[in-house]
């Protein structure tokens, strides 16, 4: 079976690991770098576009994100605001777009890229995994609603990977934001925990082959975690007793020593 797939992001399109894991799998791939998730006008036309193409959209994926790496309280809201518009209300309108289109044509796949922080969240990414957590939401809620109208919603968790463009943009965003006197030794020591990060890192490969897996599947499956961390994170989320999983977690991001640090 053939699937069309077409993927729907930022300006930066869909990186080049995805394409040639989906050019070894044989998927066809149409590439709309102009799609603005933002303008509900430039979603309509890449549905447009991505139907003339091939003849039916078999599977959309939003994998449109932005972030910074910040002390909340000293991250202006409208750096909060568009954080949003893209991570949430994109991820929206491209739904509300493609519902209609997947009914008429019987049904399809909706696949919304998530994060590890989705479930499992990190210091100085408070507005980042607000929005993750936000998409994980939205997508159980809607994996129960949509049903009803034979459309399947999909869940891909991805760890950290700090080899693609979302990570170099996410840095270059962080250099415009100021750091309060008060939480600059606690950001220092928190920014050089993440270079410490204990985990291996996710494969641009790993995350390509579980798009793929959610676009493909036909199971009541929600979730499809990308990564050692993630896989990591997620057993010591759903797994442990609450307790259990904060400690672990502090240990793991670096708070536990901050703690120790100030008590010396």
């Amino acid at each position: 079976m053939t699937y069309t797939v077409k993927e729907v992001s930022r300006k930066m399109g869909i990186s080049p690991y995805t394409l040639r894991f989906y050019e070894k799998e044989g998927v066809l791939t149409d590439v709309d770098r102009d799609v603005k998730v933002t303008n509900p006008a430039s979603i309509e036309a890449a549905i447009a576009a991505g139907t003339a193409r091939f003849g039916r959209i078999d599977a959309i994926v939003n994998n449109a994100g932005v972030s910074v790496v910040s002390i909340f309280e000293a991250t202006p809201m409208d750096v909060v605001r568009r954080i949003f518009e893209t991570n949430v209300f994109g991820v929206m309108n491209v739904i509300q777009a493609i519902t209609p289109y997947f009914r008429n044509q019987g049904g399809g796949t909706i696949v919304n890229i998530s994060s590890g922080v989705g479930f499992a969240t990190s210091p100085l990414l408070a507005v980042y995994t607000a929005t993750k957590h936000t998409i994980e939401g939205l997508s159980e809620s809607l994996s129960y609603e949509l049903e009803s109208q034979n459309i399947a919603v999909k869940l891909v968790e991805p760890g950290a990977i700090r080899t693609t463009n979302f990570t170099v943009n996410t840095m270059s965003a962080t250099q415009d934001l100021s750091i309060p006197a008060s939480y600059q030794a606690y950001y220092d020591h928190m920014m050089q925990s993440m270079m410490n990060y204990p985990f291996e890192d996710a494969d641009e490969n790993q995350v390509a082959a579980q798009i793929y897996a959610a676009a493909c599947d036909e199971s009541d499956r929600l979730r499809f975690l990308a990564g050692p961390d993630a896989e990591e994170m997620a057993k010591l989320r759903w797994s442990q007793s609450e307790d259990r999983y904060m400690t672990v977690m502090r240990n793991h991001m670096g708070q536990t020593a901050w703690r120790n640090s100030n008590k010396q």
